[in-house]
C-alpha cells in the first residue's frame, strides 16, 4: 500500500448523485477515471489497485439518477469492472492488505441494488488472487447458499453470495465440491451450471464438459453453444464445432458481423458453405444474408438469397450504385430487385427518388454490359411482380420506360 496519501481526481466527479439522466456524462467521466488509474498501475500497481477499489464504492451511489433504460451504462459499467479486476487481483500483497480490500468490496456489493456492480460477482475468485484465499471466501459463502438452495421453494429468496462462492470454489480448484453443490440446486440454469462445465473442463474432461453444458436450461441463446464450440475449437475438432455449435453460436448486431465472426473462428471454412448454412439456419429470412455475400464477393450467391425472400431496397440500391462498373451483371439484377420489392411494397417509406435511384443504377449497369436500352426494359419488365403494391410510386417513376 503506498504509504503517501494520494488524491483521485475522478473522486471529485463520482459524488452521490452527482449526475443527471443522461448518461453520457457519467460515461466519459468513467472513461477518464479509468485512464488515471491505468496510468497509475504502470508504476503504482498497489495504489492504482486501492483506486480501482475507489471507484467501484463510488460506482452506484453516483449513478443513482441515471438512465440506464438504453444499456449504454452498463455497458461502460461492465467494461469498466473487466479492466478493473485484473488490476485490483495482480498486486502482490499480504493477506492482510488483500482481505482488507476484499472486505472493501464485499461490502459494496452487499449495498448494491441497482445490478451495475454483477459482473462483479462473477470475478470473486479472481480478486482473491490465489487458490488458499479464494477457498477462504468460499468457506464463508457455503453455509448461506447452501441454507438457501435446500430451503423449501416457498422460503427461498435470493442470496447475494451464490455466484461468489461458486467463482471462489472455482478458482481454488474444489471442483468436485463444485460439482456437487451445483446438484443441490433447483435451477437447471447456465448462469449457475457454467461453473460445473468449467469445473469439468479444468479437471480434464471436455467431453463431460459439453455433456454437463447441454444438460443444462439455456438462459443465454447462445451461451451453451459458445462454450462447447470453444472446447472442440481448442482440441482441434473443427469440423465437429463448425457442424454442431456454429450457427447457434454465432453473434452479431447485424447478420455481415454474424457471418464475419464466424469466418474469423473458422478462417478455412469456404465462405459460400457458411452463407448457405446461416439461410438455411433461418428460412424464409434468405435475402437478409445479401449484404454478407456481396462482403465475400460471392455475388451470384448474392443474388440467389435475393430472389429466395425480401432485401431491404436500399439495401439493394447502394449495391446497384456502387458495382455498376466493376460488377455490372450483378449491379443490374440487384437493383432490379429493388423496384421489384418496393413494387410488392417491401421496404420502409419507399419514395418515387428511390425507384428513380434503382432505375439509374440499372441503367448504368446495363449500358456497361453492352445492352440496349429496350433490352434493359425487358429485363425491367420481367421483374416486375403481376401485382404492384405500390402501383402508384411505380408508375409516376417509371411510367414512361413501361410505357403505361
Amino acid at each position: 500500500m503506498a504509504t503517501t496519501p494520494h488524491t483521485w481526481q475522478f473522486a471529485k466527479s463520482f459524488r452521490r448523485t452527482a449526475f443527471g439522466w443522461n448518461s453520457d456524462k457519467p460515461i466519459t467521466r468513467l472513461k477518464e477515471a479509468l485512464a488515471e488509474i491505468k496510468q497509475m498501475a504502470r508504476t503504482e500497481p498497489e495504489l492504482a489497485a486501492e483506486g480501482g477499489i475507489l471507484l467501484l464504492e463510488k460506482l452506484e451511489p453516483a449513478l443513482s439518477q441515471v438512465d440506464s433504460s438504453s444499456g449504454a451504462m452498463g455497458s461502460a459499467v461492465s467494461r469498466a469492472i473487466d479492466i478493473l479486476v485484473p488490476l485490483i487481483a495482480k498486486p502482490k500483497v499480504s493477506d492482510q492488505t488483500r482481505q482488507r480490500w476484499l472486505n472493501r468490496l464485499w461490502k459494496t456489493l452487499e449495498e448494491a441494488d441497482m445490478g451495475y456492480l454483477d459482473r462483479l460477482a462473477d470475478q470473486w475468485g479472481e480478486l482473491c488472487a490465489s487458490p488458499d484465499m479464494a477457498s477462504d471466501w468460499a468457506d464463508k459463502f457455503l453455509p448461506g447458499l447452501k441454507e438457501n438452495w435446500t430451503a423449501p421453494r416457498e422460503a427461498y429468496s435470493f442470496y447475494k453470495g451464490c455466484t461468489p462462492c461458486l467463482s471462489c470454489l472455482y478458482c481454488a480448484r474444489r471442483y468436485d465440491e463444485l460439482l456437487a453443490l451445483l446438484e443441490l440446486s433447483r435451477l437447471n440454469w447456465w448462469y449457475d451450471r457454467r461453473w460445473g462445465a468449467k469445473a469439468w473442463l479444468a479437471k480434464g474432461e471436455p467431453a463431460k464438459a459439453i455433456q454437463y453444458a447441454e444438460a443444462t436450461d439455456s438462459d443465454s441463446w447462445n451461451a451453451i453453444p459458445e462454450f462447447c464450440e470453444t472446447i472442440l475449437l481448442d482440441t482441434g475438432y473443427v469440423e465437429e464445432a463448425y457442424s454442431r455449435y456454429a450457427m447457434a453460436a454465432a453473434n452479431g448486431t447485424t447478420n455481415l458481423a454474424i457471418f464475419r465472426s464466424i469466418r474469423k473462428k473458422y478462417p478455412a471454412m469456404d465462405s459460400e458453405r457458411i452463407l448457405r448454412d446461416l439461410a438455411a439456419s433461418k428460412p424464409g429470412q434468405e435475402g437478409k444474408w445479401f449484404a454478407a455475400a456481396k462482403d465475400a464477393g460471392l455475388y451470384d450467391l448474392a443474388i440467389d438469397l435475393v430472389q429466395q425472400s425480401p432485401t431491404d431496397p436500399r439495401t439493394l440500391i447502394r449495391a446497384g450504385e456502387d458495382f455498376a462498373q466493376r460488377q455490372p451483371e450483378f449491379a443490374l439484377a440487384a437493383s432490379l430487385a429493388a423496384i421489384s420489392y418496393i413494387a410488392q411494397g417491401h421496404g420502409y417509406e419507399m419514395t418515387g427518388m428511390d425507384v428513380l435511384s434503382a432505375w439509374q443504377a440499372a441503367a448504368e449497369a446495363g449500358k456497361t454490359l453492352g445492352m440496349t436500352s429496350e433490352e434493359i426494359k425487358s429485363r425491367l419488365t420481367a421483374a416486375l411482380p403481376d401485382k404492384l403494391r405500390n402501383r402508384a410510386i411505380i408508375e409516376s417513376t417509371l411510367g414512361v420506360v413501361l410505357r403505361v
